[in-house]
């Protein structure tokens, strides 16, 4: 599996700025990445100590672990420059800021790269918004396609 999106972050959350983080995995956590065992439901990334964490991710175990497996949830750091945590950290002191989880890939060097997003929660009418803009644009393409 190439990549694993967080589909509903972007139903729930504008995304205003993304930034690319390393994460530092045990092995068995790498391996069931590859084979797409990731849920990003309720997953968030919070500061701690200076330090950006992601909380609630859930990497199933993985099938072939053995008693070296390990635990499907619990917080995994976020490797990201100084520069830009310090950015993160002061967008988050803002109200309605939220650093959400984008998209699991691997480098090219083969590393797990997590893609995060600084978003803003939306509103129910938002949302709405959002999916009857994306029915306009199928019709059009639709129609578009016709011709």
């Amino acid at each position: 599996m190439s990549e694993i999106k967080n589909r509903s972050a972007y139903h729930d959350y504008f995304i205003e700025d993304r930034y690319i983080a390393g994460m530092v995995l045990v092995g068995t956590e790498v391996k069931s990445i590859r084979e797409g065992k990731v849920n990003f439901v309720d997953s968030f990334c919070v500061f701690f100590q200076g330090e950006l964490w992601i909380r609630n991710m859930h990497i199933a175990e993985y099938r072939f672990g053995t008693t070296n497996n390990h635990l499907a949830v619990h917080d995994r750091k976020l490797l990201l420059s100084k520069k830009e945590l310090r950015k993160l950290e002061n967008k988050l002191k803002e109200k309605g800021y939220t650093i959400v989880p984008l998209r699991i890939f691997f480098s090219e060097k083969g590393y797990a790269k997590l893609e995060i997003g600084l978003g803003k929660g939306k509103k129910n009418y938002d949302k709405r918004e959002s999916i009857k803009q994306r029915d306009t644009d199928k019709e059009i393409k639709r129609h578009l396609n016709r011709y």
